[in-house]
């Protein structure tokens, strides 16, 4: 049996320091901002939101400067890089609003609303010169690098299925964003998301899509299941936002099969079992949780240090090819966003 590999991740600490602003100090800006703080030499150093008051309560937290606008945030020459946390409805137009003012930008997943919008800002990017990455965190984490190098060594020999499932359960009212059709609500974007990239990760773009989906009352989707297939592999995913599902991935091949525990898209340890039943399980990992959106923060500073304008590990065809996934999946189960109805 061939030996576990170990994660070639970086440490976060010894990325290059960058100042960061943030658009919409969120649940998840809050989050990324005390990660970076606690495990890297990077700061945050602005926020920019519509509230004013809501700004400066944000700021408060990390000495940084408050804005009422996402213009004046953008127009800051103190700021190195701009991290979108807002929904995805939001995405494209505060994106191009950062690039437009010169910013390199990382961008919450699910990085647009739909396909075409990615492709816009891929391409503004590009003309720009500017560095642009999706900010699917599990990418940049040790555990997925583990997985990396089985999958480019042929460990697990020829792929035949990969699995994965996001559930929450949400107690909200009609109005919260997950079920508004307005700000592109709904299970997929927000939660499928993870294993939809975590399929494209292992097989890449998909040859046929199979999908099927429970709608809310609202209109967005509840609950989605669907099968990628690539070549003869199958990959499984499933999401809901109304239960507490599992939250595992797993990749079967003709050798042996890797195994995430719950939730596979945090920092995790990971198990390889041969066909024959020999297994072996990673070291757990040194930062947990949310904490590990330190390792996507400063992969985008190495990144920026460099002068590179995408990521060799999420490239940017490959985020603008997940969206066309989901795209797909939307037309089957017939989720269209009200902004969308006029380009049908």
């Amino acid at each position: 049996m061939s030996t576990l590999p170990t994660a070639r991740t970086a440490d976060p600490a010894d990325a290059p320091p960058i100042r960061w602003g943030i658009i919409a100090p969120g649940w998840i800006a809050g989050q990324f901002a005390g990660a970076v703080h606690k495990h890297s030499a990077s700061t945050v150093v602005a926020v920019g939101s519509r509230s004013q008051e809501r700004a400066e309560q944000f700021a408060a937290q990390y000495g940084a400067r408050a804005y009422g606008s996402y213009e004046a945030l953008v127009a800051d020459d103190g700021v190195d890089a701009v991290y979108v946390a807002s929904p995805h409805s939001h995405h494209a137009e505060q994106t191009r609003l950062a690039l437009e003012a010169g910013k390199p930008v990382l961008v919450e997943k699910a990085f647009t609303q739909n396909a075409a919008q990615a492709a816009g800002l891929v391409e503004l990017a590009a003309g720009s010169g500017l560095l642009l990455m999706e900010a699917m965190w599990s990418r940049f984490l040790p555990h997925y690098d583990i997985v990396r190098q089985l999958l480019a060594d042929g460990a697990l020999g020829e792929i035949q299925t990969t699995s994965g499932d996001h559930g929450q359960y949400f107690d909200i009212p009609p109005t919260h964003r997950l079920l508004n059709p307005d700000l592109a609500g709904g299970a997929l974007l927000d939660l499928g998301i993870y294993p939809i990239s975590f399929t494209s990760f292992v097989l890449g773009a998909p040859d046929e899509i199979r999908a099927t989906a429970t709608m809310a009352a609202t209109g967005v989707d509840a609950q989605v299941s669907a099968v990628l297939r690539t070549g003869a592999a199958h990959g499984i995913v499933s999401t809901t936002q109304t239960a507490k599902t599992p939250t595992t991935a797993a990749v079967a091949g003709t050798e042996a099969r890797v195994e995430i525990p719950g939730d596979f898209y945090s920092p995790q340890a990971v198990r390889l079992t041969t066909r024959t039943g020999e297994t072996q399980e990673s070291a757990a990992p040194a930062i947990r949780g949310h904490d590990g959106l330190v390792y996507q923060a400063a992969h985008f500073a190495e990144l920026l240090r460099a002068g590179a304008t995408e990521s060799p590990l999420l490239p940017l065809a490959e985020t603008v090819s997940i969206m066309e996934t989901m795209d797909e999946i939307r037309r089957q189960i017939g989720l269209v966003y009200p902004d969308e109805r006029g380009e049908h």
